[in-house]
């Protein structure tokens, strides 16, 4: 099984030039790393006494933590309850899917489940040459099935199916499939739909979309 997994990221940057003197601009204003004289002072010209300030330390507020990897996942009322492994992409431009009936492959390039934004996806194979996986069995949830990941820290999450699309796989938008911003979905991927025996693969990709709970 394939999925197309076009990720851009387009950087832009500048330098500041410094800025020329305006005609006729003099020495007559302090250059800098140079003091002003200053007027002197009498005794009877005295500064004031100024009131005490507490000083206070400052404390930069830790930055956010991001969510610890899934390591396993389960669908209540079937099957699936299988190991995640960390993917990316192979030498075809695809996403990598774990061969193993056991495992799943979470796209580590793309969003981490838990985020608070964006679309994390999870893929495994539909079958074999002999028998059928377990995520087979994602195009029969029903809308409010309970989604369980496991985190490598010993978090769980909890997400429900909110609907199951079949796509044909030329269809496919891998940039709504892989955002990275919006509201925060578990995507879980396979193949579906008919064979075709000219490109060894299936016509369509099974994509169950879960929320938060």
């Amino acid at each position: 099984m394939s999925l197309a997994a076009a990720l851009l990221l387009a950087t832009a940057c500048g330098t500041a030039s410094p800025g020329t003197p305006p005609p006729g601009a003099g020495p007559s204003a302090p250059v800098a790393g140079t003091a002003a004289a200053a007027p002197s002072r009498t005794a009877s010209e005295a500064a004031p006494d100024l009131p005490d300030i507490p000083l206070h330390k400052a404390t930069l507020a830790p930055a956010p933590r991001e969510p610890a990897p899934p390591r396993f996942l389960r669908v209540e009322g079937t099957s699936i309850a299988v190991d995640v492994v960390e993917v990316g992409v192979g030498p075809d431009n695809a996403m990598v899917i774990p061969d193993s009936f056991y495992q799943a492959g979470w796209y580590r390039h793309g969003t981490v489940p838990g985020a608070k934004e964006g679309s994390a996806v999870i893929a495994a194979h539909v079958d074999t040459l002999t028998d059928v996986a377990p995520f087979a069995e994602l195009k029969r949830l029903d809308p409010g099935a309970r989604v369980t990941v496991e985190q490598a820290d010993g978090g769980v999450l909890e997400y429900e199916v909110s609907r199951v699309d079949s796509v044909d796989k030329g269809e496919l938008d891998g940039g709504a499939l892989f955002r990275r911003d919006g509201p925060p979905e578990l995507k879980l991927v396979t193949c579906g739909g008919r064979w075709l025996d000219e490109r060894q693969d299936y016509s369509d990709n099974v994509i169950v979309t879960a929320v938060p709970r």
